[in-house]
């Protein structure tokens, strides 16, 4: 079969015939994927920046974003048969260890990655337990289905706390801080800030349902959140990384706000704990993955009801064939999610 592999430790990876996997434990399903999309991770990966370097063990199949029909189920399975349509969690964990035992195993130790650890969804067929699937409901749209992966993220960071009637700056508008704008104006956020570098993300914040938006090249955030939002906003997302974003996030936090933080910083951060956190008496929420399966089951909700629409975030759709393109985007950032077709 083809699949699109990380060759050696080194930036690009090439479209080239593999082995086609197979079943080898009863709890396992082989999917054909029809949709994917391409994501932050797998950027990473195609750069081979310092995280790839120390995670990655090349040769890999890339890509953990999918909607897939199912093509064989292993001899314990029964919720799934041939044919059912399926997004995956790309997060593989253990089942066995004190935080999955505990609904925690979103932070489970021994988390796999599809796509980084294990062989990903890239390819014409990938195999992967049945516990790391989600069947999805009839008539879903398949460009949906196969973002809901990152959607889970954008889910899990705006609902780790209240969020109606509440003020809410979102840093950084890459396609998770853009969903996560859409998120929180579904779930009645009364006004919702946006900041970005890149005046296409913010257009899309926009489009999504932001109220007010900052390019920090240009503007001052704290200031705009002071002038919106005097004494500081109820809650801030900070979906960048930027060491400067994070800082500012807690700065134009009111006291007794909450502060989520998703993006991962590339070095150190400073902060002044004392005045920033801890005398303002700030909630923090460190976010990671999705809560399994609790955030999925929220935003299958949230989607049926039509209240959540995140369909602008879909910028680009190529052919899998095209992927060197769609990375080349996300570098630019002048796209929201990027969408393969893996037709053959």
């Amino acid at each position: 079969m083809k699949a699109i592999v990380k060759t050696e430790p080194a930036p690009g990876a090439i479209l080239c015939e593999v082995a086609a996997p197979e079943i080898r434990r009863s709890d396992e399903v082989r999917i054909r994927p029809i949709l994917t999309s391409i994501c932050g991770t797998d950027y990473h990966v195609y750069t081979w920046d310092a995280w790839s370097a120390g995670r990655v063990r090349p040769p890999r199949i890339m890509g953990h974003e999918f909607v897939g029909e199912v093509m064989e189920v292993g001899s314990d399975i029964r919720h799934l048969r041939v044919g059912d349509l399926v997004s995956g969690e790309s997060h593989r964990v253990c089942g066995v260890c004190m935080q999955c035992r505990t609904g925690q195993g979103h932070v489970c130790a021994n988390t796999l990655i599809l796509g980084v650890d294990t062989e990903g969804c890239f390819a014409e067929q990938v195999v992967v337990p049945a516990a790391s699937l989600w069947k999805n409901p009839p008539g879903m749209p398949l460009k949906l289905a196969c973002i809901q992966d990152p959607l889970g993220n954008a889910v899990h960071a705006v609902l780790s706390g209240d969020v109606a009637g509440r003020s809410v700056l979102v840093l950084g508008c890459g396609p998770i801080g853009a969903m996560s704008v859409a998120v929180a104006r579904a779930c009645g956020a009364a006004t919702i800030i946006g900041t970005d570098t890149r005046d296409y993300r913010l257009d899309l914040a926009r489009k999504l349902g932001a109220d007010v938006t900052v390019n920090v090249t240009r503007e001052d955030a704290e200031a705009v959140v002071e002038r919106v939002v005097p004494g500081g906003v109820d809650v801030a997302l900070e979906m960048s990384g930027a060491p400067s974003a994070i800082r500012s996030a807690f700065r134009a936090t009111r006291r007794g706000g909450r502060v989520a933080l998703m993006g991962i910083p590339s070095q150190t951060v400073e902060l002044d704990v004392a005045e920033e956190l801890v005398m303002k008496g700030l909630d923090v929420h460190c976010i990671v993955g999705r809560r399994l399966y609790q955030t999925w089951a929220t935003m299958s909700a949230l989607l049926a009801s039509g209240r959540l629409n995140v369909a602008p975030v879909i910028t680009h759709e190529l052919p899998w064939s095209e992927f060197a393109a769609g990375m080349n985007l996300m570098g630019q950032g002048e796209c929201g999610k990027v969408i393969l077709h893996m037709q053959s």
